[in-house]
C-alpha cells in the first residue's frame, strides 16, 4: 500500500502523456542527448523485456542486439529525456519478463506477431451478433 502523501508528490512528476506499450513490444525510444551545448535525439530501437516499479520508480528494459553483442537500456517511464516512444510491432507474449531472450541467437530471438480483433458485423443480422476476426482473415 502507498502512502498518500508519497503518491501526492509522485502525481506532480509523471508524465502528463503516459506511454502506451507492453513487454514483448518492439519500440524506437527517442532519447534526449546533450553534447556541450547542443541537446539532439538519439533513437534507440529493441524489444521491451521487462517493466517494473510503479509511479515515478516504474523503469523499463529495451534489448536489442549491436554487432552481434545484445545490448541491454534501462530507462525511467516518466523521465523528461524520452522524447517520444513508438511501438513498432506488438510481441504476443506469456510472461512478465523475456529474459530467456538473452540465451536466443538469431531468429530464435523472434517473437510472433500479436493481432488485435476486430470486430465485422455480419450482414443481414440485427445490431447484436456480432463475429470477431483478425485482420488477416478478412
Amino acid at each position: 500500500m502507498i502512502n498518500a502523501l508519497i503518491q501526492h508528490v509522485e502525481s506532480q512528476n509523471l508524465r502528463p502523456d503516459p506511454l502506451t506499450f507492453e513487454v514483448g513490444d518492439t519500440v524506437d525510444v527517442h532519447c534526449r542527448i546533450l553534447e556541450g551545448n547542443k541537446e539532439r535525439i538519439q533513437i534507440f530501437t529493441g524489444i521491451v523485456i521487462a517493466r517494473r516499479g510503479s509511479g515515478t520508480r516504474e523503469m523499463f528494459t529495451v534489448r536489442r542486439i549491436v554487432g552481434g553483442e545484445g545490448v541491454e537500456r534501462v530507462f525511467p517511464v516518466n523521465s523528461p529525456k524520452i522524447a517520444k516512444l513508438e511501438v513498432v510491432r506488438h510481441g504476443k507474449v506469456r510472461r512478465a519478463k523475456l529474459y530467456y531472450l538473452r540465451d536466443r541467437v538469431g531468429k530464435a530471438t523472434r517473437l510472433v506477431e500479436r493481432r488485435a480483433k476486430v470486430k465485422v458485423q455480419v450482414p443481414g443480422t440485427s445490431a447484436a451478433p456480432v463475429a470477431e476476426t483478425t485482420p488477416a482473415a478478412e
